[in-house]
């Protein structure tokens, strides 16, 4: 239970740094987002599998390519903000997050 917890909370963090990492990547990119839905840690805190939602979506598989093949600098950048909570920073994995719920949420506020 303790270590789901902190498995738990391990992924919060990764979560939220991930957000700011690419907040500030894709700044120069004007109308893109990249939202980090979902981040699952493994139990032994090596892999970090994160699900991310892009948009323009047409943009996703482009981008997505693009993050993977930065996901050196992307670890390193994380590195720097977790070192102090993390031992070991995790290896990073990236998905498009598909699911249709979240789109239909960015167009209700897109609405608004």
């Amino acid at each position: 239970m303790m270590q789901e917890t902190r498995q738990n909370r391990i992924a919060r963090l990764l979560q939220k740094e991930l957000a700011e990492i690419f907040q500030r990547q894709t700044r120069a990119m004007h109308g893109v987002l990249v939202s980090v839905t979902k981040v699952k840690i493994s139990p032994d805190l090596s892999i970090c599998t994160a699900y991310l939602s892009i948009f323009p979506s047409e943009k996703a598989d482009e981008l997505l390519e693009n993050i993977r093949k930065n996901e050196k600098s992307v670890r390193y950048e994380l590195g720097q903000h977790v070192r102090n909570q993390l031992r070991i920073i995790p290896e990073l994995r990236f998905f498009i997050d598909d699911s249709l719920d979240y789109m239909e949420h960015i167009d209700q506020l897109l609405k608004k």
